[in-house]
Formats: structure tokens, sequence, C-alpha cells
């Protein structure tokens, strides 16, 4: 591992098998450089580290290897999440799908330039390590611009940012004129995605491919679900980006971060009886990894 990084990884020793338990399939072989996954937006409460967590459960369920990378020094959300999981395996006296870790640590440089430089070498030193022993590599970010976060989105293949459906979170994306309601330009987090889609664009690589996920979309309030869809379309026309279903607001997300289980994961490891709440759930996040269409992925169980 990387010099830049802390020893913060699952026991190698256990990729490339099954979990006990029959928790998943066969680990399949790497076959070129992984596929990086970021979760962005500079808003907390959009659901970035379940989705994270749920994209993870589902890659490694179709036999993908899952590395994971947790940008939000503070809160650090989807590594408490995993940590959960872990400690709720040990309690079912099983093994769980879990992804390799690498946990970073922000520089200690003194000049702002330095410690920039030093953190995005952090990050790309972690992701290429990682690229050498996974499929996929899921990256969540703070809910704040900092260096780390930066350098993720440059090195996302695919780009998926959560937000609850309302016009306060459209905010994040883009910018309204009160008075028409129309689309009036990007916000400050459209251009930083835009810059580093620039940034990449200048290493040769393919281009992002940004996703818009659509949470908590509600059946009530039909005006502002028409006037934040509407908006949105707008928007992706302009700065480019793929506009997909994602979750609707469940009690049973809250309930899954303590155990650190996922939809996937209730059938055989939870005393919790599917409801038909979570059935809708279940295929809520089928949809959502049909639409996300990650590289080498079929339908996911």
């Amino acid at each position: 591992m990387s010099d830049h990084a802390s020893a913060e990884q699952t026991d190698t020793s256990q990729h490339g098998a099954a979990p006990q338990g029959g928790d998943g399939p066969a680990m399949t072989q790497v076959q070129g450089p992984a596929h990086v996954v970021v979760l962005g937006n500079e808003k907390g409460g959009s659901g970035k580290s379940t989705t994270a967590m749920h994209i993870f459960v589902a890659l490694a369920r179709a036999g993908r290897r899952v590395g994971a990378l947790d940008l939000d020094l503070r809160q650090q959300s989807f590594f408490r999440y995993l940590e959960n999981r872990a400690a709720y395996g040990q309690k079912l006296g099983r093994s769980l799908l879990m992804p390799e870790r690498i946990r970073l640590e922000p520089s200690t440089l003194p000049g702002r330039e330095e410690a920039a430089q030093d953190e995005t070498d952090r990050l790309n030193a972690a992701i290429d390590d990682l690229t050498t022993r996974c499929d996929f590599i899921i990256v969540d970010t703070p809910g704040a611009l900092t260096h780390f976060s930066q350098a993720a989105h440059a090195r996302a293949d695919t780009l998926v940012t959560p937000m609850n459906d309302s016009l306060i979170d459209f905010d994040l994306l883009g910018r309204i004129d009160p008075a028409t309601g129309k689309v009036t330009g990007p916000s400050l987090y459209a251009e930083q995605v835009w810059q580093a889609r620039q940034r990449r664009a200048a290493t040769g690589k393919a281009p992002i491919d940004w996703v818009v996920l659509r949470n908590r979309v509600s059946t009530l309030h039909a005006r502002n679900k028409r006037r934040v869809g509407g908006a949105l379309a707008d928007l992706s026309k302009r700065i480019g980006f793929r506009v997909i279903p994602g979750f609707s607001e469940r009690v049973i997300f809250r309930e899954l971060f303590l155990s650190g289980l996922t939809l996937l994961d209730l059938k055989s490891t939870s005393e919790i009886s599917l409801n038909l709440s979570q059935v809708a759930a279940r295929q809520e996040l089928r949809e959502l990894m049909k639409a996300l269409a990650l590289p080498g992925v079929a339908k996911i169980d």
C-alpha cells in the first residue's frame, strides 16, 4: 500500500472467495483498471453514504471486487456504516461482504498549495493502489469543497450526485429566477464538476458520466415535483448530466445504518420480515443500478 495512506484495510486474504455463509458469488478476476464511482455534492443529508453502501453491496453480490474511500474525514459516515456492518457480522457469527478500505489522512504541510498537492497525491496513490486489486472503487465525498473532494471528482469515471427532490437541493446544481421559474445558470458545484471534467479531459481519459439521482421523490406536492423535474431537464441539457430515479423516503434506511445492512441483505441476514414498502425499495435499487449502467454489471439480485 502507498505510504500516503494509513493501514485501514480489510484482510486481503479474504478477497477472491465468497464470504462464509453464502453471502455472495465467488469474486471475478480483475480485468483492466478499476471503474471509479464518486458520490458527490456539496450538501449533507442527500443520501450519499446510503447510496454508496447500496452500490457497494450490489456490486459485491454481483461478484465484483470493490474498494472504498471515505473522504469525509470528520464524519466518516460511509466507513461508520461499514464498521457497523462488520460488527453485525460478528454478532451473527458470519462474514458479510466487505470492500477493501484505505483510510486517508489530511496533509500536515503548512502551505495551502503544497497541502493541496499533497492531498491530491495521496488520493491518487490510494486509487492507483486499489485499482490493482479491484474492479470498482467507490468514493464517498463530504458535503463541502475540499482538496480530496476536488481530486476525487477529477478521477471519477461515474459521478453520482444524489439530491433530495426539492428546489432547495436543486440550488446545488443551478440557479432559478424566482419570478419566472426559469433556470438562469449553473451553481458553484456544477462549476466544480465542469472544472473536474476539464482536468480529466487534459489527461486523455473518457468523459465523466455524471448522473443526478433524485431521492425522496414524493407522491405529494405534485407541483413542486414538476418544477424540480422541469428544472433538472432544462439544466441537464445545458451542462450534460443524466437524471435517474433514486430512493423514496423510507424509515428502513435509518434502521439499516445501525446494523450496517442494505436492502439486499435483509432476506439472508436479518430477522426483519420484508413488507411491501421494503420490497418496493429493493426494486428501486435494482432500477437505480440498471440506470447507472456500470460496465460489466448485469442484473442485480
